[in-house]
Parts: C-alpha cells; structure tokens; sequence
C-alpha cells in the first residue's frame, strides 16, 4: 500500500462502519418538548452523530476523535509543548497525558525534552505516527464527505463559519 492512498480495504471497512443502523423496532416518535427550541441540545445531537460516524471511519487505522486532534496538532506544529496543546485543544492536562501515553505505546508520538524549557517536553510524531496520520486524514475526508451530502456544501460552510467564532 502507498502512503498516499488508502488501502480498498480500508475504504470499505469505512463505508461499511459509516452505514447508519436502521431502527428495527416500531417506537413510537416522542415529543422532545421545549427543547425543540434549544440550540444547545441540537448541537449535542449533532456531536453525538458526527463522534459515532468518526469513530466508526476511522475505526481501520484505530484512531480516536482526540487522538486524531492530537496527531494533526502536532503534525503541524512538530516541537510544540503538552501545555501549550492542551490548551489549544482544550484538553484537560490529565486527559491529555493518557492520550499522549497511549500514542506513544503504539509509537505514533515522542516526548523529547524541550529545547528551550528543561520543565516541558516537546512534541513531536514518529514515522509511522506520519504514516498513520495520513491514512486516518484520508478516512476523516471520508466522514467529511458524509457531512456534506447529508448538510449540503453551503450550509456546511455556513456552519464551519458560525462555529469557527467559538474557537479561540
């Protein structure tokens, strides 16, 4: 396989992960109430959605939503400090550790020690953490392209647009 496609594979693995489940049985539709006018528990269903078709993607390379955050952060910022990624991402310091532990184990990331701050290590990705990480960037695209045939590629654009002025 090159570093540069995906295995077919792993494309299937990905499409057939990403079928959604039919619901089988006759529940009947309940009123959701008051919250039907509640962005806050729209944007949690939308989450939940996006996390679940992610996680099933990118399931081939066995790759986790803050693990592939973590890998494309560091990827371009190679050097950078676990502080200094935590609070880009917004990760817990703890959490991040686990994280960054778990990377390391499957040799995907190094922790060297900081150039500049004997205190901080600097972060940087393997070659096979280079590996991994483009195949997972190609199955993400893959999820990407879900997302827009199921919001349209305007109102995707509209909404990365809205959401962008929640980050930092």
């Amino acid at each position: 396989m090159s570093d540069r496609r995906l295995s077919q594979r792993d494309v299937q693995v990905a499409r057939r992960r990403g079928t959604p489940r039919e619901q089988t049985d006759d529940r009947k539709s309940l009123d959701i109430g008051v919250l039907n006018e509640h962005l806050g528990y729209f944007i949690r269903r939308l989450q939940v959605w996006v996390f679940q078709d992610f996680i099933r993607t990118l399931a081939p390379v066995e790759i986790r939503p803050a693990q592939y955050s973590v890998l494309v952060v560091i990827a371009a910022n190679p050097g950078l400090s676990q502080s200094d990624l935590a609070d880009r991402l917004g990760i817990e310091r703890a959490r991040l550790v686990r994280v960054l532990d778990k990377l390391e184990r499957r040799g995907l990331t190094q922790r060297l020690a900081s150039p500049t701050d004997r205190r901080s290590h600097a972060l940087r990705l393997t070659r096979e953490g280079q590996k991994i990480l483009k195949r997972a960037a190609m199955l993400a695209a893959l999820h990407e392209a879900k997302l827009i045939e199921k919001l349209g590629p305007e109102q995707r654009k509209s909404m990365l647009t809205l959401l962008k002025h929640f980050d930092r």
